[in-house]
């Protein structure tokens, strides 16, 4: 790594970016490489659904842990500084996955790969736009901008998907999928390794300070309501990487590990594809017709579980709830944005990433905890019902706040 390190420009700019997004890619599809895979860990450990959030809100917890410790320490130490230690973290993840495949050890591995999630997400997103805008020199961001969101978010679904082919097709399924991955992220990490620097380190480095959270007292009624819009939309992807799976096999008696890596594939694929699809439209648009879309997305898979439906229609509730919550997320970060100026902006962003990551991991313990005393299906009902209120009860404000 440090001979990595050391190597200024191994590859141009424009060859890094793409790299870049690879690796960034890579990583974040490791991240859900264990969400087809619980059902079967529970099959062999007999582990409650509780316990399963529970791994879930170990790496949630590690990302936003990282993010504000270590995720802005990109821009005074450099890129590739961050990034290198972030993709080790995320192999030594998978080797724990391998070497202590019981709960504890799965536990731990989410808790890790979260922190590694953490300090690349923010780092490897700025890398990468600088790169595009480096090599592109007069073109404007909107190109990085939406691949670095397709590896982002696209990246989630990816990782579901082939993780499930691979433990439905591939003998050893609670092996296989992260062999693989251990080879895609060494791979990644050599190419980080290759791409140029492209911040501007400081001769002098400035002490070091966790990331700031501050809104300017006169924007803070719109931050509330954007970090609503954020809470509710994280929540809706947060069940789809750690439940949804389970619902599959479980509810709706379908064991292939192939469908329920699909299920969360489409989920994603619709939140990058509802990102791009409405990136020029107004604000207020994208948060009415965002809340629109994950409401009735997650109603419908709501009743699928509770026995009224198909497949066909819990797919159909994945794609409008992921295209929802995708949409949604990107307007809370847009409004967020506008609140302060530059020099404040990554303060204002860094608190709606804080309600965001709060929504990933509270509600679905909540739900884990409730599994205890009551049902799957009535958990997720007072899920649904819970995140419904939230969603609602940010985005029909902030519509009529963007109006002004």
């Amino acid at each position: 790594m440090v001979l990595l390190s050391a190597r200024r420009q191994a590859v141009s700019h424009g060859a890094g970016f793409w790299i870049a997004a690879g690796a960034f890619l890579i990583v974040m599809a490791y991240s859900t490489v264990p969400t087809p895979l619980w059902a079967l860990y529970q099959q062999r450990d007999g582990f409650s659904t509780f316990a399963v959030t529970i791994a879930f809100a170990a790496y949630a917890v590690g990302v936003a842990v990282s993010l504000f410790l270590a995720g802005h320490l990109g821009d005074t130490l450099g890129r590739r500084r961050i990034l290198l230690p972030a993709v080790a973290l995320e192999l030594a993840s998978a080797v724990l996955f391998l070497l202590w495949p019981a709960l504890p050890g799965l536990i731990l591995a989410r808790l890790i790969s979260g922190l590694g999630i953490g300090m690349l997400t923010a780092t490897i997103t700025a890398h990468i736009l600088e790169l595009h805008l480096t090599a592109r020199p007069g073109a404007g961001v909107a190109r990085g901008q939406i691949v670095a969101t397709a590896a982002n978010i696209g990246g989630f679904g990816v990782g579901a998907l082939l993780s499930g082919a691979l433990a439905e097709w591939i003998p050893a399924p609670l092996v296989t999928p992260f062999v693989v991955f251990l080879v895609l992220l060494a791979l990644a990490l050599v190419g980080v390794g290759l791409v140029p620097e492209t911040a501007d380190v400081p001769a002098v480095r400035p002490a070091y300070r966790p990331q700031r959270v501050r809104v300017p007292h006169d924007a803070r009624g719109r931050f509330y309501l954007a970090g609503g819009i954020a809470f509710a939309a994280f929540a809706v992807l947060g069940l789809f990487t750690s439940l949804v799976p389970g619902f599959v096999s479980g509810q709706l008696h379908i064991t292939s590990r192939a469908v329920a890596g699909s299920v969360v594939f489409v989920a994603f694929a619709a939140a990058v594809v509802g990102q791009i699809a409405l990136r020029t439209v107004s604000l207020r648009t994208q948060v009415g017709l965002g809340a629109g879309l994950l409401v009735i997305g997650i109603v419908m898979v709501t009743v699928v579980v509770a026995g009224s439906g198909s497949l066909g229609w819990f797919f159909a509730g994945g794609v409008l709830g992921g295209g929802g919550a995708g949409v949604l997320f990107k307007a809370a970060l847009a409004v967020a944005g506008s609140l302060a100026s530059a020099a404040h902006r990554g303060e204002v962003l860094a608190g709606i990433f804080l309600a965001g990551y709060i929504g990933l991991a509270v509600p679905v313990v909540g739900l884990g905890v409730a599994t205890l005393s009551v049902s799957l299906t009535a958990a997720l009902v007072g899920f649904t019902a819970v995140i419904v209120l939230v969603a609602l009860g940010a985005a029909l404000p902030l519509v009529k706040a963007l109006r002004a």
